[in-house]
Formats: structure tokens, C-alpha cells, sequence
């Protein structure tokens, strides 16, 4: 893995060569497949470089994810090129974000897991200040940085009780370990509750999605929430017993609320805020499928980050479009949009319907196996699945049929349609969400 880690080390000088953007773009994509022919069956298991960085199953999919949106990040971000805003800063800044999510997926040591998970924070909030469009955005980053580093430093404490209790910080040895302290374990879940987030600390996503740039928006919805959905899978290894005890509240709190945020998207006019909403409703179901720790649960909470992390970040892809078009994110503004553009109406449908969990994508087989393990830990949470199944997949269409139905706004003078570029992207977000499922046991032999 040591190898991958220098190459992005090294593409960063090109990113300050005047019109090398492409280059930059070629060679993540050459890393990503060179990284999958380097797949083998071996990495069921913790393929150990070091005595700090590893690589397994879920580690590995998470690090494909990373490089994807974030060479898609450097696509949709073209416009930034166009005005000359500080373009290559902006690659830089990519690529930084890029090695800290690297490091942090490949950590096996918790307290460098640690550094490289608060790490990430510093570039993601570098791009909403730096690029983001209102002045409201330095409140974004402010709720963003205070909301995560808040609920950090109980964590960093509960690393350190870690070591200080077993004498070891290696996440491979603490799965022979069993911690029965309450507050050990609030202060170890609750970093990763709020990073997913979970219901009740969820209010810093909508506002840093809102304020954030297309590559800010994509990288938050495609990677740092999954970052807390690996973290937990991480540290529950040794805090099953107590987690058993007390798993019934998370559950609770995360299907209400994700039924609740459900309905909170139907009151949305804006475009970007009612996707972040969106977002939260089906990480809870991420949750709830960890916290019940069976093994539908895991698997299809690790299907679901990697199908969600595609379709949101193509579904905020979407609405940059039509943001660039009309510089509005209303929903009243961004209607009709079919009498504009016919065959953008064609993605808007199918990134829709696939963040409904309609076959043939992941977030059906994600659902499916969530549903499953919600099930089996009691029948109760049949009817909020139910609820928030039928809500999500009626805020998708309610998206749908408002931006692209209807009469067009009339204050329209200039308008044109979509480029290729545009359409590439959005076929490099669908093709893999739902192509994936043929491959899908990848997803089943990490447990």
C-alpha cells in the first residue's frame, strides 16, 4: 500500500503545472486500477504492510470509493478552471483530502486512525470556505468543525483509556478483547454517531452541503459520512458486549428519526438541502444495521455506504447543473426542466430511482440486507421500515417531478444544455451503482 501512498504524494507537484488538471485525473484512475489488479483473495483478511497501515476488505472498497469521487470531484469542477479560481490550489486541495482518507482507511493503529479521521476535516472545511458560493458559508464550517471536534475529544480520551487499559492500540488484537465501561463506550460511538450522522446531531450536514461547492458536496455525501460507518465497524470489534446492552437506543432514535427526516424532506425548497436530508435518512438505516451487529447488518450497511457514497454524489452532481444554468437552488426556479434539457431529464430519472433502492442498484441489496437484520432483532421496526422505505422512495419522486415537470420559470432568458462532460460524469456515478451488483459477494466475504 506503501507504493499507492507515494504516488499521491507525487502527483501533487503537477497540480501546480499550469493546465495539468487531466494528468492529475488519469492518474488516480490509473491508481484505482492498478489498486484493483492488485486485488486478491488475501485481503479478506488484514493484508498487514506495517505494523500502522493495513488494508482489508472494507478498508479496500472504501479506498476505490475515495479515488473515484475524487477524480470526479477534479470533472465536475471544471467551471473553477474556466474563471481561473485558483485552480490548482483547489487540485492541491483534493489531493490532500485524498492521502488523509487514504491514511485513515488504511490505519490499523487507533490513534493514527484517529489524527487522519480529525485530518480530513481540515481540507474538507478548506474547500467550503474557499470555494463555497454565499457568505453564510463560514457558519457552514463552523457548525461543520464544531459539531465533529466536539464529540472527538471523547474519543481521543477513550483511545487513550484503550492503551492505557490493554496496553495495545493495534485494531487487530483488540477483537480478543471485551471493555464493559459505559462511558468508554459513549465516548468511543458518539464521535462516529455525529460524523454519520445520526438523528439529533445531524443539523451540521444540511448547512455544510448547502454552502458547500459541487467537489465539497460530493466528496461530504460520497466519503466523510462513511467515515463514520467504518469507524464504528471498527471499534464495536471490543465493545460488543456493552454494545448489546445498550444497542436499543441508537436503533430507536435512528429509524424514528430517519422517518422523521423523511417527512422533513417533503417541506424542502431547496434543492441541495432536501438531497443532505436525504442523505441522513438512509444513513440511519447504516446505523441501526451496525448497531444490531449481525452479520445481514454489517454486510448491508458496507453495501449500502458504497451505494449511497455513488448515488449522492451523482445526485449533487445533478443539481450543480442546474445550478450553473440558473444560479438558483430553489425548487420553484429549478422546475420544468425537461422543456430545457430532454436527455439530462434521462439521469435525473435514474440517479432518482436508484436512491429509491430500485433494482438493479446497490442500495437495493443494501436495504434488503438492512431490512433483514432490523428484522430478526425485532419485528417492532417492521413498521418504521416500512415508513421510511416508502417516504424515501416518495421524496425521490417528489425531487423528480418538480424539477422536471411543470411549466418553466419564466424570468429564463438564456439557457443551454447539457455538454458531454456533464453527461460523462453523471454516467460514471450510475454505472458502477448498478453494475456492482454482479459483483456484489465482494460485499459478503469481508465478515
Amino acid at each position: 500500500m506503501m507504493k499507492f501512498l507515494f504516488m499521491m504524494i507525487f502527483i501533487i507537484p503537477l497540480c501546480f503545472i499550469k493546465k495539468m488538471f487531466w494528468l492529475v485525473q488519469m492518474l488516480l484512475l490509473f491508481m484505482m486500477m492498478m489498486m484493483m489488479m492488485n486485488l486478491n483473495i488475501s485481503f479478506i483478511y488484514f493484508s498487514n504492510v506495517s505494523y500502522m497501515y493495513s488494508c482489508d476488505m472494507i478498508s479496500f472498497g472504501l479506498i476505490l470509493l475515495s479515488l473515484w469521487i475524487c477524480s470526479l470531484m477534479i470533472m465536475a469542477s471544471e467551471n473553477l478552471l474556466k474563471m481561473n479560481f485558483y485552480f490548482n490550489f483547489f487540485l492541491f486541495n483534493v489531493m490532500f483530502l485524498l492521502i488523509m482518507l487514504y491514511m485513515t482507511f488504511s490505519s490499523m493503529n487507533l490513534f493514527m486512525f484517529y489524527l487522519f479521521f480529525e485530518g480530513s476535516l481540515i481540507p474538507t472545511l478548506m474547500l467550503i470556505i474557499g470555494w463555497g458560493y454565499q457568505p453564510e458559508r463560514i457558519q457552514a464550517g463552523m457548525y461543520l468543525l464544531f459539531y465533529t471536534l466536539f464529540a472527538s475529544l471523547p474519543l481521543l480520551l477513550g483511545i487513550f483509556y484503550v492503551y492505557v487499559s490493554i496496553d495495545t492500540m493495534y485494531i487487530y488484537m483488540l477483537k480478543f478483547y471485551s471493555m464493559n465501561f459505559y462511558l468508554l463506550y459513549i465516548c468511543m460511538v458518539l464521535a462516529f454517531l455525529v460524523k454519520m450522522p445520526m438523528y439529533f446531531v445531524h443539523l451540521w450536514l444540511p448547512k455544510a452541503h448547502v454552502e458547500a461547492p459541487v467537489s465539497g458536496s460530493m466528496i461530504l455525501a460520497g466519503v466523510m459520512l462513511k467515515l463514520g460507518g467504518y469507524g464504528m465497524l471498527r471499534v464495536l470489534i471490543f465493545l460488543q458486549m456493552i454494545n448489546i446492552k445498550l444497542n436499543y437506543l441508537w436503533v430507536v432514535i435512528s429509524l424514528v428519526g430517519g422517518f422523521y427526516i423523511s417527512l422533513k424532506c417533503f417541506s424542502q425548497v431547496d434543492v441541495k438541502s432536501l438531497i443532505a436530508y436525504s442523505s441522513v435518512a438512509h444513513m440511519s438505516l447504516v446505523i441501526g444495521g451496525i448497531m444490531v451487529m449481525n452479520y445481514w447488518g454489517f454486510m448491508g450497511s458496507y453495501i449500502l455506504m458504497i451505494g449511497h457514497g455513488l448515488c449522492s454524489s451523482g445526485m449533487f452532481c445533478l443539481a450543480n447543473i442546474n445550478y450553473e444554468r440558473l444560479n438558483s437552488r430553489s425548487i420553484f426556479i429549478n422546475k420544468g426542466m425537461m422543456n430545457f434539457m430532454p436527455s439530462m431529464s434521462l439521469w435525473w430519472f435514474l440517479l432518482m430511482s436508484s436512491n429509491m433502492a430500485a433494482p438493479p442498484s446497490l442500495n437495493l441489496l443494501g436495504e434488503i440486507s438492512l431490512i433483514n437484520s432490523l428484522m430478526s432483532w425485532s419485528w417492532v421496526s417492521m413498521i418504521m421500515l416500512m415508513l421510511i422505505s416508502f417516504f424515501s422512495a416518495g421524496y425521490s419522486l417528489y425531487l423528480y417531478s418538480y424539477t422536471q415537470h411543470g411549466g418553466y420559470y419564466m424570468g429564463l432568458y438564456s439557457f443551454y444544455s447539457g455538454v458531454s462532460r456533464e453527461y460523462l460524469l453523471l454516467l460514471l456515478h450510475w454505472l458502477p451503482l448498478n453494475f456492482m451488483i454482479l459483483k456484489v459477494d465482494y460485499g459478503m466475504i469481508w465478515f
